[in-house]
């Protein structure tokens, strides 16, 4: 594998990481607060207020007209990202961070498997095949192996 590959494949593994660690502390957020809604709140506003100061050192605030751009479904990146954080604050207490991240990360490559297929959202189109297919089964075989425990 080449470098243009590797550093990709490394920084999402990284991010990766970075989700499975995401979860317990978010849970731990809403132990505190007492409700997993208003640590997802928190999360969000959080991660809303760096982005922004990031966004704004590095003058990459958008104009009007790449606002009117972008695609109405484009939109909808805040809302689902709200859903998988308040999802796994509410799992993670009750099937452990191994289980809710399998679960997870099944849930998103049966998803991208549909996706690829039918090249939603402007992908380019990747048939369903027998390996994709095998990756994907082999992550669920995880999450019930997860569980039998």
């Amino acid at each position: 594998m080449n470098l243009t590959i590797m550093l990709p494949i490394l920084g999402i593994v990284a991010g990766g990481a970075m989700l499975a660690a995401q979860a317990p502390v978010n849970a731990a957020l809403a132990r505190a607060m007492g409700d997993p809604l208003l640590a997802a709140c928190l999360s969000f506003g959080i991660g809303f207020l760096i982005l922004c100061i990031i966004s704004m050192a590095r003058g990459a605030w958008p104009t009007g007209s790449a606002i009117a751009a972008a695609p109405w479904w484009s939109w909808l990146g805040g809302l689902l990202g709200a859903f998988y954080v308040a999802v796994v604050i509410w799992g993670v207490p009750q099937l452990g961070a191994v289980s809710t991240i399998a679960a997870l990360v099944f849930g998103q490559l049966a998803a991208a498997l549909l996706l690829d297929a039918i090249g939603a959202f402007g992908l380019p189109v990747q048939g369903i095949s027998w390996q994709r297919l095998l990756a994907a089964a082999l992550i669920f075989s995880g999450l019930i192996l997860s569980r039998a425990g």
